[in-house]
């Protein structure tokens, strides 16, 4: 019996733009990029914003745009979240830095991803391996806070501040996909991508990904369900129950999200507390709300009982609103 290997192809990665051209929005950055490009001059660079929002894939796109095909055999990337010690920059790094590079750019180019995880230590190194092999090396370096990145790295590099990407640039990201895949989805189902992926495209990929492997025709409650979060629609019901003083059914509510849906405690507070903007209370009722609402997060986050201390804020919903 000959058994046939699938291969099933990770959709952020198949839809990784390949070139600088292809990058949805982010035009402050990619104009300068394919400047630098033109030229073959590119400078130690950081690339500093949101998660999903483009800087890995401006990196890659601006090493296939300078290399062609060979770009593979000169670029070096190294994710510093699991590689951050000194060790790696002393040698890994810095071996790959010596080297000349293969064809008509004279430099290699390293990026290193999630490089606000790199140790103090281990940027002081790299800043001297920056300053030894510039003209065989240029490092692009990639982080989602560059005020942890030491400041005479900062003083070499190019700064790209990467913004987050408006509902359209999203939703014109999950239109590539939709029809890439020969999917349909409605338009609930593109509200609850985009609310879900909090504009981190690489989280729209992969949430349409798990959707798609549940139906081919994509719903709000589909997308739900492949991405195990909570409904607004549940939230908000069980929140405007509990607030009418129907602590019974508000309680049912949140049991059936938790027991039967098998819904995580973080998520349901999370959409706790993106539900108490919408509610029609005076904006100082809110804040308590949602003071309220840390508390509890905070008490989850160290070990209490996700059932108990969630019914104890549905219990502190029902109070304030004795209050009123």
């Amino acid at each position: 019996m000959v058994i046939k290997m699938v291969e099933f192809e990770v959709w952020a990665e198949k839809y990784r733009p390949q070139s600088l051209k292809d990058v949805i929005n982010q035009t402050h950055v990619t104009e300068r990029l394919k400047a630098f490009v033109k030229d073959k001059n590119v400078p130690h660079c950081l690339f500093a914003g949101p998660a999903g929002t483009g800087k890995t894939t401006c990196a890659l796109a601006m090493a296939y745009d300078l290399y062609g095909e060979q770009w593979r055999t000169n670029v070096c990337e190294t994710n510093a979240s699991d590689e951050r010690g000194i060790d790696v920059v002393r040698h890994k790094i810095k071996d790959f830095s010596r080297m000349k590079a293969i064809g008509n750019v004279p430099y290699k180019l390293v990026i290193l991803d999630e490089a606000d995880a790199l140790t103090r230590d281990a940027q002081q190194a790299l800043r001297r391996t920056m300053e030894n092999f510039t003209r065989t090396a240029r490092f692009i370096l990639i982080c989602n806070y560059s005020s942890r990145i030491i400041d005479p790295i900062q003083s070499r590099a190019a700064i790209f501040r990467f913004k987050p990407l408006s509902e359209e640039d999203q939703k014109k990201y999950v239109d590539r996909i939709v029809k890439g895949e020969k999917l349909k989805i409605t338009v609930d189902g593109i509200k609850a991508v985009l609310t879900l992926a909090e504009g981190d495209l690489r989280r729209v990929a992969n949430l349409l990904q798990a959707s798609a492997s549940l139906k081919r025709n994509i719903t709000e409650d589909v997308v739900y369900e492949a991405a195990s979060r909570a409904k607004p629609k549940d939230v908000e019901e069980m929140l405007k129950l509990v607030l009418k003083g129907n602590f019974k059914d508000a309680r049912k509510k949140l049991n059936d999200m938790i027991l039967i849906q098998g819904l995580a405690a973080e998520d349901i507070i999370r959409e706790i507390h993106r539900q108490i903007y919408n509610l029609e209370i005076p904006e100082e009722d809110k804040i308590k709300l949602i003071d309220k609402t840390g508390e509890y997060d905070f008490r989850i986050s160290e070990g209490g009982s996700e059932l108990i201390q969630l019914e104890s804020l549905l219990a502190q919903f029902l109070l304030f609103s004795k209050k009123r």
